[in-house]
């Protein structure tokens, strides 16, 4: 077998319900989302250290997350591996006429991305159509889970942060006695919202607080 074949193997056989794995049965697509941004930024960082070696290895990683979602989609009746890879393929043909077809006056790159969205606003759409002004935008949050793993890290192994997080402080400064799941989701979007209006990217903001809490803990704990 392949190397392709092999993986998609070894994945049916984790997810088998009789004999798989107890954790990857459990799995579903919600439930791994985490796992994908992961393996994306993993894979970002061997990206920006040209870390040929490494690479390889966290490329498969995105590829398992693929197989991954893949494989449940199967065992539900939708859809698989083989199809996803038919749909792609299908698509990078049907975008490239100057490669596959007769419209061989494509020559500058500007000029082949202007045919792509043309073709592209042609297309049937699949899965949800964004209705709004906006379209729809996937939400990409890479600094935030990392704030919520270092976190995670610190409750974990007892390490004490309280310069960094009072949550006492928190609920006085909101005036709110319970935090629930819609209240946090106004407070991270109001923040979100003032930082662009004072200039301030919240992203980057997070990430330089998240990144100096975590050297100020490892060189004091060091």
């Amino acid at each position: 077998m392949s190397g392709i074949e092999k993986l998609l193997v070894t994945v049916a056989k984790l997810r088998d319900p009789e004999t798989g794995c107890p954790w990857d049965i459990e799995q579903t697509h919600q439930s791994i989302t985490d796992c994908l941004i992961d393996e994306c930024c993993e894979l970002l960082q061997t990206i920006d250290r040209l870390d040929m070696e490494h690479m390889e290895e966290e490329l498969g990683d995105v590829l398992l997350q693929v197989i991954f979602h893949a494989q449940i989609a199967k065992e539900n009746g939708q859809f698989d591996f083989d199809s996803v890879c038919e749909v792609l393929n299908d698509k990078l043909v049907r975008r490239h006429p100057h490669v596959f077809g007769d419209e061989k006056d494509l020559k500058t790159s500007d000029s082949v991305l202007d045919r792509w969205e043309l073709i592209k606003s042609n297309e049937k759409k699949r899965g949800f159509v964004a209705t709004g002004v906006f379209k729809d935008l996937p939400p990409q949050l890479p600094a935030l889970m990392f704030a919520e793993d270092i976190h995670k890290q610190i409750v974990k192994k007892s390490i004490d942060a309280s310069e960094f997080y009072d949550s006492d402080s928190i609920e006085k400064l909101l005036g709110a006695k319970t935090m629930d799941e819609s209240t946090i989701g106004a407070l991270l979007y109001n923040l979100v919202a003032w930082c662009k209006d004072n200039k301030i990217e919240p992203e980057s903001a997070l990430r330089r607080y998240a990144q100096n809490l975590v050297d100020t803990i490892e060189s004091r704990e060091g």
